[in-house]
């Protein structure tokens, strides 16, 4: 399509929305055919969906329970313009083209992940499963206002279920193939007048999608054992305040062992020139790769989450004082085979240990005002600190020069953020509204630690030797947020907003020449520059105009974005060598541009069909960047961001004889997209992709349970979801299906 079709296609689909709801009103259809409202938080303050000016997609618990989602990296395939990606070492998110690679300590993700409210700062932590979720609430484009840094993509913000002050209870029971096992628990008691309780459980397992085609008889990963509990109290202090707490934990022993060799999926990689192929997805999810230089060992993670938190809400009369806080405690251990391309043609196999804490604190103070009057606003104070400890151990790369040992112990490694906010919106009439908010930030990381060449397990000064990492870095921003919105009709609105996001900058390894810790020096010898010790703060700034409308008698509802991205000193990760040795090194890459279309909703046909829809259009590329500081990828794609792609799903209720029998169908179709290694100029390319659901259920009249059955992924196609700098892959999900049974009083 010609550019100029590109920029008329936006306008067009305005036009063509704005005569549907200029069209004569139909009667009025009875409730139970109309499209139901969701109350969400994406604003701070409870609004109904289609009466907020944010480009956002709503999960409801039904939802997620039809469809058998049950953790972050399943909900991406239903979201415009979003990818939530299983990765090895977490979650990786990217929407609208705006990702993040850095899963390390020192890193910091683009799109910040909530649970409750709270910021869960590690891609590891992500992971946990749903438990006893009331709905998922994912905001697209830069959230700096009232949420803060790291949100340059956007926020996915998992909201739980609260106590309420009534008796009820749910149990959930599923099998599947791959040996696949899912029991959930639910009760809520209220003890009296004042108090609710509530306990959530959830027990997740199933056994390696992957093959094991190396001789071993170990098993490999992407398998599951995952355990979750939650217990919350809710606590009414008189009749114009409530406490809300929160306690929960959960383990997960899956193996780390996730990968297959690139070459599964990609010929031509050794001249840098990868190129698909067509095979059998059994063979897709072989790893077969057995290193000449090491022997293999059984692979195995675990993984242990535990917060609590506290949520107040004290009504003043004029204003509501909210208080959000929260302590968190992550450990992860694991034990991982690699995968490790050397050169062109050549792979080796390297072991990692690894071991690490990260306990996090976060604070939030916020007022915001009451009653009808023209003016809202709201504002706050916020703080976050967070300590990490790590011991990376690599094993078996004498062949890359180094030593039997290359290990990395670090910690402490501290970030803490301090943040004050506020926004405001002000009726200018009663059909026109105007906002405006202003956050301001202050980050600041240090991080000590040394990467130690080693003969042994055990640090010995009279063979081994250390290089100190050491560094420390403050940023600020100020981040705003200038918007208006309109309505068109009772039940449409048009909005418009310029917004701005900011990711904090970070360091490297190394350390500066003339510096010192931990009873190590850093000579001029070993020194790292500090253009590439340090990496700036990501900042966006995006034009975003919309629309959201129901209309057909509230049967059909219509959400529509176009936006616009100046998106600058983008921050991306790889491995490279750096004073000789390979280091994990983030740089910024220049200037991107990114604009698109977001077209999605709902239909309710009649009373026993409805359509969902989707349509997204994408340009996200690179404006300037150089990766190796000679070849130029101006006009390269981002990763991760197709050019289009279309969401269309049907669900039809029959009816039986005392029973209804739902079934539903929906069908993703994504055009081609890139997964870059800009280290070594690498660029993947996965080909256009459909993938279809397919749901049936049956609901006895008056029963308290129900049956329903899922295959995902009936093409039972797969591809890489994440490829990294030694040609490690990521395979997604094959086919899976399962057996469902429910209870609820």
């Amino acid at each position: 399509m010609s550019n100029q079709g590109a920029q008329l296609r936006p306008t067009l689909l305005a036009a063509a929305a704005t005569s549907i709801l200029c069209a004569p009103a139909m009667a009025q259809s009875q409730a139970e055919d109309q499209l139901p409202e969701v109350l969400v938080t994406a604003q701070r303050v409870a609004t109904p969906e289609s009466r907020t000016p944010v480009a956002m997609s709503v999960l409801t618990a039904a939802r997620l329970d039809k469809l058998g989602i049950d953790n972050a990296a399943a909900i991406g395939a239903r979201l415009p313009n979003v990818h939530m990606d299983g990765a090895a070492d977490g979650l990786r998110i990217t929407i609208r083209g705006v990702s993040n690679a850095d899963a390390t300590e020192k890193g910091d993700p683009s799109a910040a992940f909530m649970l409750d409210g709270i910021y869960i700062a590690r891609p590891q932590a992500q992971t946990i499963n749903f438990l006893d979720v009331d709905r998922i609430e994912v905001l697209r484009g830069p959230q700096g206002t009232l949420y803060g840094r790291n949100t340059t993509a956007g926020v996915v913000n998992v909201i739980s279920n609260a106590p309420v002050p009534r008796l009820e209870g749910a149990a959930s029971l599923a099998l599947g193939n791959y040996a696949s096992r899912m029991a959930t628990g639910m009760l809520n008691v209220p003890v009296n007048d004042v108090l609710a309780l509530r306990a959530a459980v959830a027990i997740n397992r199933h056994d390696s999608y992957l093959s094991n085609g190396q001789g071993t008889g170990y098993r490999l990963g992407q398998d599951r054992d995952d355990r979750a509990a939650r217990i919350s109290a809710k606590l009414a202090l008189g009749n114009s305040a409530s406490l809300l707490l929160r306690a929960e934990r959960a383990t997960q022993d899956g193996n780390i062992d996730t990968v297959v060799p690139d070459t599964n999926f990609f010929r031509g990689v050794e001249a840098n020139k990868p190129v698909w192929f067509g095979a059998a997805t059994s063979e897709r999810l072989r790893n077969g790769f057995m290193p000449f230089n090491t022997r293999l060992e059984q692979g195995y993670g675990h993984k242990t989450m535990s917060g609590v938190g506290a949520e107040l809400s004290w009504d003043l009369g004029q204003a509501t004082l909210n208080y959000l806080g929260s302590h968190r405690n992550n450990r992860h251990d694991f034990l991982a085979n690699f995968y490790y391309r050397v050169q062109p043609g050549l792979a080796i196999g390297v072991h990692e240990n690894f071991g690490g804490e990260q306990q996090q604190d976060s604070h939030e103070l916020r007022l915001s005002t009451n009653g009808a009057g023209p003016l809202k606003a709201q504002g706050g104070l916020y703080y976050f600190s967070e300590e990490s400890h790590q011991l990376y151990v690599f094993r078996d790369l004498q062949l890359v020069n180094q030593p039997p040992y290359y290990v990395f112990p670090h910690g402490p490694a501290i970030a803490r953020s301090k943040a004050a906010f506020g926004q405001l919106t002000y009726s200018v009439t009663p059909v026109l509204r105007a906002t405006a908010g202003l956050r301001y930030t202050r980050d600041d990381k240090s991080r000590v630690g040394s990467t130690n060449f080693q003969q042994a397990p055990d640090f010995n000064a009279a063979t081994d030797f250390k290089l100190l990492n050491d560094a420390a870095l403050a940023s600020h921003k100020a981040t705003w947020k200038l918007g208006a919105e309109y309505d068109l009709a009772p039940t449409a609105m048009a909005y418009a907003s310029i917004a701005t996001g900011y990711k904090s900058g970070g360091f490297n390894d190394g350390c500066l020449a003339g510096s010192s810790a931990l009873g190590l020096a850093c000579p001029a010898a070993t020194a790292v520059p500090a253009a590439t010790l340090f990496y700036q703060p990501e900042t966006l700034k995006a034009w975003e105009a919309g629309m959201k409308a129901r209309f057909w008698g509230n049967r059909a509802s219509m959400n529509l974005a176009v936006f616009n991205y100046d998106y600058r000193n983008l921050q991306l990760s790889s491995v490279a060598i750096v004073a000789g040795a390979p280091r994990f090194l983030t740089q910024n890459a220049g200037v991107a541009s990114a604009k698109g279309l977001e077209l999605d909703g709902q239909v309710r046909a009649t009373p026993l069909d409805s359509i969902q829809y989707g349509l997204t259009l994408l340009d996200a590329h690179y404006v300037s960047y150089v990766p190796n500081g000679v070849a130029s990828w101006a006009g390269e794609p981002l990763d991760r961001a197709p050019h289009s792609v279309l969401n269309l799903g049907w669900e039809h209720t029959f009816r039986l004889p005392g029973a209804a029998l739902p079934v539903g169908i929906n069908a993703r179709r994504s055009a081609a997209y890139n997964i870059s290694v800009a280290s070594k100029l690498l660029q993947y390319r996965i080909p256009a992709r459909t993938v279809s659901d397919f749901t049936l259920g049956y609901r006895p009249d008056g029963a308290s349970w129900s049956l329903s059955a899922r295959v995902k992924n009936l093409e039972n196609k797969v591809q890489p979801i994440t490829i990294d700098s030694f040609g490690m892959a990521v395979p997604s999900d094959p086919r899976t299906v399962d057996l469902r049974f429910d209870y609820q009083f």
